[in-house]
């Protein structure tokens, strides 16, 4: 049986203001609970319905009006009001009482109280906003006791809803959830991000269970799995729009990080004073052995009152939230997606509406804040642990994460920072990514522990940073004592805590072999990529953002090969507009003193997508509106992006690619607008305009795109997929999806044999070019430019130093007949041997 919305009364007269203008951000950002404000022309509070005063204040100037429907008001009158003491407020009624609608309730001095309160805005909240949702009648003046000021609605029948289920009508889709590893924290998040921008309430069903769109661990409850059907429901003025957004979402193509190596069984784990455990980070490190135990700061168990909790918690979360903020856009500006990706996915958990509506239900029940928290974390984490999902189960360690940082700032501070040394090798029960993260990189040389997982988020940072990480070693490794210096080998798998002297001699050895490579190939960074017959290869760097250029140009990059355009449009409400781009784009040009930036225009679609700018669902999204294919759904996306680049000076430094181009037609139509752009400019001169040759129509066009493209791009990633049939984000097709397969060469051949016809020269800037296998064979089939990431500039110029291009052309002719990507591998490995 359905419940009738309930109207309420407004309880003082005065002017309605929204919510957000009162100065004070517990009640402005929604933390008590939704609702309005008024501005009182007089000092009398009325009943606003029927129902009974479940909370007083002892100084009377607030109270909870319990509705019989069960909806619960927080009558506030004014803004720290607390802090006056009762001066100035005399209640009319007592806890427990029954009252009537348009009784008084409280009377106050208005004037007494305007001279000791910060403002008399007084809030009027439903406070179980888990149950009820209010809607604003609108603004302007109110009569007390007479005018309907709010309409209260159980949940799922807030106005705009009320107004579509009054029609019969409930917007409905089903979804395929395209995620590698099903709903987990990352496609959560992107989720709630594609909800977020509107007004719609959007649920997503499976296996008997529904969740908010806008609940991050709620939708991880569901248990999906890739492959997973869900249906999708939205309600509101806004349904079609939202249902669209979060279906898209849901079925974009994501993959779990890295395939889940075979735990190690922690029984077997120890052998004498070697550990042996999961590979969460390859590589090999000598160091001193550092306990990090996970320190919590002890916090007040006594509320200080609702008010002053509500406040703390708030001020709390608001500087975690900062802190997480600042950590996604330094990780997006360096270029580093995963690492943003993790953040933002940390970030979308706290902001979970669940989270915050559970530590506030139990602040306004009598409990501390921090204690509050602690225990929303707790229940959430129960509930993942239960889910029969390891991926999910190790999202656990993310909430504790989000706690920790949430209960320091209650704490007032920082928590002691552990005493590293020169080269510490961290041992802990689990890591959190903010513990790795705050620590300097260059006293970490490693770490090891007795939990976690190989795909676990501080495992996906630690391979990102260079880190040999070990984990899931058993407890029995946190027995061993701090300050002893031990060998991790990572690679192995194994932590050798009392190595012999022959042992550490060895390690130490092959260290300093690294290092000493490493150090010879960046001073020849700098120098031209000369093969010994005295071919010059141009080595580019792949970038993602202005901070990237510094070290393309430190670690003596040729040039941009790659400039991926999407930070501009990350982490934004909105499209960036013309101005704004050039700003960015001038910036890289200048910063490369000289030396040519490419700079792909926006490739979104497919497995990449922006909250703000929503694609129609697509039965199968690699093979829709990808690339330039998007920016012709768009033309003003595209149209604002060409009048940026336009802009740049000198022109002739930036060379600007096109992705996703599959004929000829789409080239002369992108030149015939960056003509038309140019001219209402007053633009005379032209860049070099590139194609990316990403499907294997564009490979078998190369000769007919070279008449018209100044230079060809190979985006192998793409490109292999597409000739393969095989999804590259797909994780049981991880292992066959290879670049060396023949087939892939064969186009690359393809590509280079079409442009030289015109006189054009080829690049690589997809994965492939920065494999060290795969270098002597795209150099043997004439590819001009390899484009990588900046830290393997001097690597990959210190291999085509060593290499004869007469000697590669000669084996990559000849690889183009072997069967299998794994018979190229096995020559190369018998031509080109790698240390």
């Amino acid at each position: 049986m359905s419940i009738d919305a309930l109207t309420l009364l407004a309880p003082l007269t005065g002017w309605v203001v929204p919510l957000s203008e009162v100065p004070d951000p517990v009640f402005a950002g929604g933390m008590m609970g939704e609702g309005v404000a008024i501005e009182p022309a007089d000092g009398r509070v009325y009943a606003p319905c029927a129902g009974t005063i479940s909370q007083l204040a002892k100084t009377g100037h607030a109270l909870t009006l319990s509705s019989d429907a069960g909806a619960d008001i927080l009558i506030h009158v004014g803004i720290d009001t607390v802090l006056l003491n009762g001066a100035g407020f005399t209640a009319r009624v007592r806890e427990g009482q029954r009252v009537a609608v348009g009784e008084t309730l409280i009377e106050f001095d208005a004037d007494r109280v305007a001279q000791g309160a910060k403002s008399l805005q007084t809030v009027v909240l439903v406070v179980n906003g888990d149950a009820f949702a209010p809607a604003s009648l609108g603004l302007g003046r109110v009569e007390g006791g007479e005018t309907a000021l709010m309409s209260v609605n159980p949940r799922g029948q807030t106005s705009d809803e009320a107004a579509l289920s009054a029609s019969g009508e409930a917007l409905l889709a089903q979804a395929t959830v395209r995620h590698g590893g099903g709903l987990h924290a990352r496609p959560s998040a992107l989720v709630q991000a594609a909800a977020k921008p509107f007004a719609a309430r959007v649920e997503v069903r499976f296996g008997g269970r529904s969740a908010k769109a806008a609940s991050v661990v709620g939708l991880m409850r569901l248990g999906t799995d890739e492959g997973d059907t869900v249906e999708v429901s939205a309600q509101g003025a806004d349904a079609a729009a939202a249902l669209a957004a979060v279906v898209a979402a849901i079925e974009t193509v994501t993959t779990v990080p890295e395939p889940t190596p075979t735990p190690a069984v922690p029984q077997a784990a120890q052998q004498g004073p070697r550990f042996a455990g999961v590979c969460a980070a390859p590589g090999l490190a000598v160091g001193t052995l550092v306990r990090l135990d996970h320190g919590l700061p002890e916090l007040a168990e006594t509320p200080a009152g609702a008010d002053a909790e509500f406040t703390r918690l708030a001020s709390a979360l608001a500087s975690v939230r900062e802190q997480i903020d600042a950590m996604v856009h330094g990780a997006r500006a360096r270029g580093l997606t995963q690492q943003a990706d993790i953040y933002s996915a940390h970030l979308a958990l706290l902001d979970d509406p669940e989270l915050a509506a559970t530590a506030e239900n139990s602040v306004a029940n009598g409990m501390a804040a921090g204690a509050a928290f602690r225990q929303a974390v707790q229940v959430q984490a129960d509930e993942l642990r239960a889910l029969d999902n390891p991926l999910l189960r190790e999202r656990v360690s993310d909430l504790n994460d989000i706690a920790r940082q949430v209960l320091t700032q209650l704490a007032g501070g920082r928590l002691p920072e552990p005493e590293l040394a020169e080269q510490s090798i961290l041992l802990a029960d689990d890591l959190a990514p903010s513990e790795l993260t705050r620590l300097p990189r260059e006293r970490v040389a490693g770490f090891v522990t007795a939990q976690g997982g190989a795909t676990s988020h501080v495992a996906i940072i630690a391979r990102a940073m260079g880190i040999p990480a070990l984990v899931a070693a058993g407890d029995g490794v946190l027995g061993l004592p701090a300050g002893r210096e031990v060998v991790l080998d990572a690679a192995a798998g194994l932590l050798d805590a009392e190595p012999e002297a022959a042992t550490l001699s060895e390690a130490r050895q092959r260290l300093a072999l690294l290092r000493d490579q490493s150090a010879r190939r960046f001073a020849a960074a700098h120098d031209p990529a000369l093969s010994r017959d005295g071919v010059r290869v141009e080595v580019a760097a792949n970038i993602g953002s202005l901070a990237d250029v510094e070290e393309a140009v430190r670690c003596g990059a040729d040039g941009v090969g790659l400039l991926r355009t999407e930070f501009l449009f990350l982490e934004r409400d909105s499209l960036p507009n013309a101005a704004e781009q050039r700003d960015s784009y001038q910036a890289i040009v200048d910063a490369l003193a000289g030396k040519t930036a490419i700079i792909r225009t926006l490739d979104v679609g497919g497995d990449k997508s922006l909250p703000y700018l929503p694609l129609p669902p697509e039965p199968n999204p690699a093979l829709g509106l990808r690339g330039i294919r998007s920016g012709f759904a768009r033309p003003e996306v595209l149209e604002a992006q060409l009048e940026g680049l336009l802009s740049v000076k000198p022109l002739a430094r930036c060379r600007i690619l096109l992705p996703m181009i599959t004929d000829v037609a789409e080239l002369i139509a992108v030149r015939a607008l960056i003509d038309q752009i140019a001219a209402q400019l007053g633009v005379t001169e032209r860049p070099e305009v590139g194609v990316m040759i990403e499907v294997p129509s564009a490979a078998v066009l190369a000769d007919q795109l070279s008449e018209h493209a100044d230079f060809l791009s190979i985006g192998t990633n793409d490109l292999t997929q597409y000739a393969l049939a095989m999804d590259r984000c797909h994780p049981g097709l991880a292992a066959q999806i290879d670049g060396l397969h023949p087939a892939l060469l064969r186009l690359v051949k393809l590509t280079v044999d079409g442009a030289a016809r015109h006189g054009r020269w080829v690049g690589v800037c997809g994965a492939l070019a920065s494999e060290p296998a795969a270098v002597p064979v795209l150099v043997g089939l004439g590819v001009a430019e390899l484009s990588v990431g900046a830290a393997l500039v001097p690597q990959i110029k210190a291999q085509v130093r060593e290499l004869s291009v007469d000697q590669c052309r000669q084996e990559a002719l000849a690889m183009l007949g072997l069967p299998s990507a794994q018979a190229v591998r096995e020559r190369v490995a018998a031509v080109w041997p790698q240390p």
